[in-house]
């Protein structure tokens, strides 16, 4: 039998030690959201000194406010992209310094491996795990987004291992023998608490429960408006869980007697998702919980994958929603908000789902920085906007005022139908505009 603490200790590195095995023009991908080693993305500066030039670093949903975001010494020495912003980010982007790639979250890998195969680059992968177990097994904990299949490809490895992230089950296991170099922390996991939600949020979350039935499978992103949803959903039966991030408010609906994941379909008796970020009780709850599954997303947020649930029920948020059901889910205008993640492909998953439902939640209106109303639902979406999700597969779209639903509907009918869940003072300039326009 293998000796498998003195292969974990070979490999054991300080910070420095550890970047020392990133070369000129790698390519490396960080794990997703809590998932980041932050005690190796704190000291990425540190690749100034050791003469590297050409690196890339591929973040999603990053915890941190990092220096390197706003250093513009690092110009040349590394670049960064993003497929999911934060604020952070958002302002490392007006310096130039950051950069979004467009994605969606089942091809985004491949596509970005495609690429830098093609010019001849390293991909590497920094991860946090938790600690190694007596059969040399390490688990990805909190993030199997895309980095169980980085480590398939063949990315250079090097981790972060602290104990205080929960161990897993899922597409989580990594070996010591596929380690290229670990450090090791006792930083906290990050953690964020459920936020009050409104009496706006708190009504879309009771049109929103109407729509799901018993023996629904669900998929909720963060927000208010899903763990308004969640609240709502306490009363129903045999319901299970097929999302991208596993949430605090799917533990309440499990605890209460609403998810028994008995129905689904696929995956009987098992909730899963591709990562989380939560409180504490999240963490405690999943660690070694072997009825939450963490699975990739390219496995996860498949359509097909998804289209196998039962009564497949996807809720997420946008932006800005027009007079024929585009979507605008990830910018402001031209500037980058968030990211697509899996809503296109949620939503085109669920309607594959027999009894299946998509729905897209928003509030009516938004207040710009001088407190000015502004409706959501618009003739147009604003210059610059990307659509998350076409008009194409939007089949729900839901606010405080109502549900519209636009599956099958022509133009006019669409208009009609977004115009009568609109904020009501905004009713009569839509229907001008629509008129004026041609929207029909």
């Amino acid at each position: 039998m293998k000796n498998f603490d003195a292969i974990y200790q070979s490999k054991l590195k300080n910070v420095e030690g550890a970047l020392d095995l990133i070369q000129s023009h790698d390519y490396i991908f960080s794990g997703q959201s809590a998932g980041e080693p932050t005690a190796l993305l704190d000291h990425l500066q540190y690749l100034k000194t050791t003469g590297v030039k050409g690196v890339t670093l591929n973040t999603c949903l990053p915890t941190k406010d990092y220096l390197w975001l706003h250093d513009e010494t690092m110009r040349g020495v590394m670049e960064h992209n993003s497929w999911f912003f934060t604020g952070a980010v958002r302002e490392s982007q007006k310096n130039q310094l950051s950069s979004a790639i467009p994605q969606n979250s089942t091809t985004a890998l491949s596509k970005t491996l495609d690429r830098i195969t093609t010019e001849h680059r390293r991909p590497v992968l920094f991860s946090t795990v938790a600690p190694m177990d007596k059969n040399g097994y390490l688990s990805l904990s909190v993030s199997t987004v895309y980095e169980r299949d980085l480590i398939d490809a063949g990315a250079l490895v090097i981790v972060e291992v602290n104990p205080n992230y929960p161990r897993t089950f899922g597409d989580t296991n990594v070996h010591i023998s596929e380690v290229a170099a670990l450090i090791e922390s006792n930083r906290p996991i990050p953690y964020i608490q459920l936020a009050p939600y409104t009496e706006i949020d708190a009504e879309i979350g009771r049109q929103i429960a109407t729509l799901v039935e018993d023996g629904s499978t669900l998929q909720l992103g963060i927000g208010n408006i899903p763990n308004a949803v969640a609240f709502e959903l306490r009363n129903k039966k045999h319901l299970g869980i097929h999302t991208e991030m596993f949430t605090e408010t799917m533990i309440d609906l499990i605890e209460c007697g609403a998810v028994d994941n008995t129905v689904k379909g696929l995956n009987n008796n098992f909730s899963i998702a591709s990562f989380t970020l939560g409180s504490q009780r999240v963490y405690d709850y999943i660690d070694n919980n072997p009825s939450v599954l963490f699975k990739s997303c390219t496995y996860a947020n498949d359509p097909y994958t998804i289209g196998q649930n039962n009564k497949f029920v996807s809720i997420n948020a946008t932006l800005e929603v027009d007079l024929t059901g585009q979507c605008a889910s990830e910018t402001l205008g031209s500037v980058q908000w968030s990211g697509t993640g899996g809503q296109s492909e949620t939503v085109r998953g669920a309607q594959m789902s027999k009894g299946g439902k998509s729905i897209i939640a928003c509030h009516s209106t938004y207040k710009d920085e001088s407190g000015q109303l502004h409706s959501k639902i618009v003739p147009f979406l604003a210059q610059g906007a990307v659509v998350s999700t076409s008009r194409n597969d939007t089949d729900y779209v839901v606010t405080e005022y109502g549900i519209a639903w636009l599956r099958g509907l022509n133009v006019r009918e669409r208009a009609e139908a977004l115009i009568a869940i609109a904020h009501p003072d905004f009713r009569e300039k839509l229907r001008v505009a629509a008129n004026n326009e041609k929207i029909w």
